[in-house]
């Protein structure tokens, strides 16, 4: 037994994470720690403009400087496709989206900083370095827009000239007319503009892959982090015209995805052909300074937001008028992510109106993708952003506002006007619920001590509601060890999560196993012919539904092997601590004696395939309270509580880890992270020096807790979790700053990054 948990370690249980031991010790295997004999290093030369024509004039120096093996460029790639947008929306107009695909290597023109011009391999990174500093390249710098709106108008330089527009795509939902016909009777019209800040992901582990060619077998393998091999397979063999059969991907440990490491990068292919025309291993790795330019950022919208209300406050109409950077082309699923927020931009509150209207636009700057939370954050943001505005304009408590105007449980099943189904949720019971926890009626008094010591403060809350865990199926199979261990084989992707703790615990309760004795298995095409990978909170509420399934599958077909060997009726049989028991006796056989004794193992796989119908729709109430200090403009979160509905609850402790990350991740999108672009398009806070990320030292402790009302679209009444915090704490933190700023300055608002800098300047100019 797992001497840590006991007796219980399935669901339910706070188990902590069997993989941290290697993590800690250092003897995790990351895509860095992959060595290969003779194999090569490449280097990607990329351009140092925003938007310019150019060409390679001379390749010689560098083809015969020492240890170079090969240099490709655009005109070695001509039978290989883009790297393909995957979500063409159709448009408002009906007509399709044409998109702008990412090339491998830019052919005459480059249209953002870090776009890759060519890739050398040589026998060192160094050799492959100093060859690229020989390769002649002749620059004609052009304009460059870097304006998320501004690229629309009039004379504003054409990222693609050929496209005719900077207007990437555009596309709406709901009733426009109808909706602007409430606004036009309406009692009160509230409206917000706001910015929604461009992001750069910085995971901890930066991308790496190396690339091999077996000539044994006539394919090509990949090993790199990732968020789903599978995914990577299929998009890399359509743009090098590969049966999946020719390619193998492969991830091990991952230091981090959120959302951006769910798709290829032009390295991946690069490294793939390079390996193919060499006949040697080619290691590619990314450093800090590459990741900042070449790796996909998150957010950079703007928005306006406007509300219709009646004279007692209640919602009538919404509308939402966004504008979405893509960069300089439309990444894998670029365009999808501001959709995202479709079903629950109406938050959690009864609003029988409303109308989405998104355009998306090409800039000379990074490309956007996946974030964590893909859209929702974006859209409950904006929402509540907007609902604390509400009250403020009408003389409203921020709680009241959300009381008068919440979905009742009564009302479930809720359609919402926009596309989501909720099945349920009881929201004014976790808001009331937070309230109390985070002690808002005593707020008055902290605030006047606060003022003693010349400091400001501000408490402000949110209510989100987020989609996830959408409509869909993540297979999972069991196989039996000949040791009597068993394996979990699915085709998610941890990213730190920690998956192998808790789809062990979904077999644990089926088998009578402990943790301990169930390993879990992702991240390789040979050994699973498909899967989803991760992302969208899915991995829990969908592949763990599957891994209980095929627990359940494995142990009738294991309590049907013992029968014989002890010649007992399987209704007779329980499983417990890795043994088959006759039930009321001391009569027992281990799994590993089972083993040795069945004719053929595969008899024991057990299989599982939850297929779920509609996403899950996790929500919750966040408090923050902040101080600053209004000489410095120093922002500092001193309070903060999260009431949390989850469903079903796996493990408290991974629970409470995804929680109190996501809420960091969004305190650091408010308070400090902040990606700036010159006119130029040269990314000014393109290292750690000029990029603050969070630290631990910036947080209070989070009060944590739940109030779970169990899904009834999941078969295990999951909810899940690991964007929520994201979502959630963005503007509750945010509403705490235009509390403090509008009680003492009469300040209404200010935009993300509430960076010192920013913050002081509004008091100066208030």
């Amino acid at each position: 037994m797992n001497a840590i948990v006991p007796p219980k370690f399935g669901v339910g249980a706070s188990v902590r994470r069997k993989e941290d031991a290697t993590l800690i010790t250092g003897t995790g295997c990351f895509t860095d720690d992959e060595r290969r004999e003779n194999a090569c290093h490449a280097y990607v030369v990329r351009s140092p403009y925003a938007h310019a024509n150019f060409k390679i004039t001379d390749l010689s120096a560098a083809n015969e400087a020492p240890g170079v093996q090969l240099i490709l460029t655009a005109e070695d790639l001509t039978d290989y496709s883009d790297l393909p947008c995957r979500t063409l929306l159709p448009q408002v107009d009906g007509t399709p989206l044409t998109p702008r695909n990412v090339p491998l290597l830019c052919r005459e023109t480059v249209r953002h900083v870090g776009d890759a011009v060519a890739f050398v391999v040589a026998d060192s990174l160094e050799d492959a370095q100093e060859a690229a500093e020989l390769i002649e390249i002749d620059y004609e710098s052009l304009d460059a827009t870097i304006d998320t709106v501004g690229c629309l108008d009039d004379g504003a330089p054409l990222v693609h000239p050929e496209h005719g527009s900077n207007l990437a795509f555009e596309v709406a939902k709901g009733d426009k007319e109808k909706v602007a016909e409430i606004f036009a009777s309406a009692d009160h019209v509230v409206e917000l503009p706001l910015i929604n800040n461009r992001l750069v992901c910085n995971y901890m582990e930066p991308r790496v892959c190396v690339a091999e060619w077996s000539d044994e077998e006539e394919r090509l393998t990949l090993v790199t982090g990732s968020q789903g091999v599978h995914g990577l397979q299929g998009i890399i063999c359509a743009v090098m015209n590969l049966d999946p059969e020719q390619l193998r991907v492969v991830t091990r440990d991952v230091g981090g995805g959120f959302g951006t490491k769910n798709f290829p990068y032009r390295e991946h292919p690069l490294s793939l052909e390079a390996a193919r025309r060499l006949k040697r291993p080619v290691r590619w790795v990314c450093e800090r300074s590459e990741h900042f330019v070449a790796d996909a950022h998150g957010r950079d919208n703007v928005v306006t937001m406007k509300m219709a209300l009646d004279k007692d406050g209640r919602f009538l109409a919404m509308d939402v008028d966004l504008y979405a950077a893509m960069g300089a082309y439309l990444n894998t699923f670029g365009p999808f992510i501001p959709t995202l927020g479709y079903s629950i931009a109406t938050g959690i509150y009864d609003i029988e109106h409303a109308y989405f209207h998104i355009r998306g636009t090409y800039t000379n700057t990074t490309m956007t993708d996946a974030y964590r939370g893909a859209g929702r954050p974006e859209a409950i943001y904006a929402l509540e952003r907007l609902v604390d505005r509400c009250a403020m304009e009408l003389g409203l408590e921020p709680a009241e506002i959300r009381r008068r105007n919440a979905i009742k449980p009564e009302q479930m099943p809720y359609q919402t006007v926009l596309g989501g189904m909720f099945d349920t949720g009881e929201f004014t019971s976790h808001l009331e619920q937070c309230l109390k926890a985070a002690d808002w009626d005593g707020f008055e008094a902290r605030n006047n001590a606060a003022k003693s010591n010349e400091r400001i403060r501000g408490i402000g809350l949110s209510t989100y509601i987020e989609a996830c865990a959408f409509a869909g199926s993540e297979p999972a199979k069991i196989e039996m060890n000949p040791n009597g261990r068993v394996t979990v084989l699915i085709g998610t992707q941890a990213n730190g999560q920690g998956h192998q703790t808790a789809y062990a615990q979904f077999a644990a309760d089926a088998l009578g196993l402990s943790i301990d004795d169930i390993d879990v298995h992702q991240g390789d095409t040979d050994r699973l012919k498909s899967g989803g990978g991760t992302g969208g909170s899915r991995s829990i509420p969908l592949g763990g539904v599957s891994v209980r399934q095929a627990s359940e599958d494995m142990a009738e077909k294991i309590k049907a092997a013992a029968a014989d060997e002890l010649e007992a009726a399987p209704g007779d049989l329980e499983l417990i601590e890795g043994s088959v028991r006759i039930v009321g006796t001391d009569r027992s056989i281990t799994f590993a004696d089972l083993a040795k004794a069945v004719d053929d193992l595969t008899a024991l796989t057990g299989n599982g395939e939850f297929k779920q119908a509609e996403a899950t729709y996790p929500n919750g109430t966040h408090v923050c309270e902040v101080e600053i200090d209004p000489a410095t403009g120093v922002t500092e979160i001193v309070n903060y509580t999260a009431v949390d509905d989850f469903g079903n609850t796996v493990n408290p402790i991974l629970l409470a880890g995804q929680v109190h990350g996501g809420i960091v991740q969004a305190a650091g999108q408010c308070l400090m992270e902040e990606t700036i672009y010159d006119e130029d398009g040269q990314l000014l806070t393109a290292s750690f020096m000029d990029y603050r990320m969070p630290r631990a030292a910036d947080f209070p402790d989070i009060d944590f807790t739940t109030r779970n009302v169990p899904s009834t679209t999941n078969a295990m009444g999951i909810k899940g979790a690991g964007e929520a915090g994201t979502i959630g704490a963005g503007p509750a933190v945010m509403n705490a700053v235009v509390d403090a700023l509008r009680r003492e300055y009469g300040i209404k608002h200010i935009d993300m990054p509430a960076t010192p800098k920013a913050v002081w300047n509004a008091i100066q100019g208030a």
